[in-house]
């Protein structure tokens, strides 16, 4: 059974940094890749950011691209995520989620999610 739990949420302003954080227990996650998923009020979960088990590759959607940064510590068991410049369209409820199978960039599905943690922005 693996646990995760976000944190590093809160209330910015626009230009705003926040560094999100996702710790794992109950099993080592250092054989998956991980990513990063948002929600805002209304909308549908989206994809934010994505990294191979050894953070050696990263993808992200085109809307962070370039102001967020997702990263790994798998000694520590955790997950990052630096946004920078944020903007209003940003605010959501972020979670970090483990991917079912070891291998990257092939769609496979995700196994394990977080509870979330809330960002917003303010204009």
């Amino acid at each position: 059974q693996v646990q995760l739990v976000e944190s590093g949420g809160g209330l910015v302003q626009a230009g705003g940094s926040l560094r999100l954080s996702c710790a794992a227990s109950g099993r080592a996650l250092s054989s998956y890749p991980m990513a990063w998923f948002r929600q805002a009020p209304g909308k549908e979960r989206e994809f934010v950011a994505t990294i191979s088990w050894n953070g050696g590759s990263t993808d992200y959607t085109d809307s962070v691209k370039g102001r967020f940064t997702i990263s790994r510590d798998n000694a520590k068991n955790t997950l990052y995520l630096q946004m920078n410049s944020l903007k209003p369209e940003d605010t959501a409820v972020y979670y970090c989620a483990k991917e079912s199978s070891p291998s990257y960039g092939l769609g496979n599905p995700y196994d394990y999610w977080g509870q979330g943690t809330q960002v917003t922005v303010g204009s």
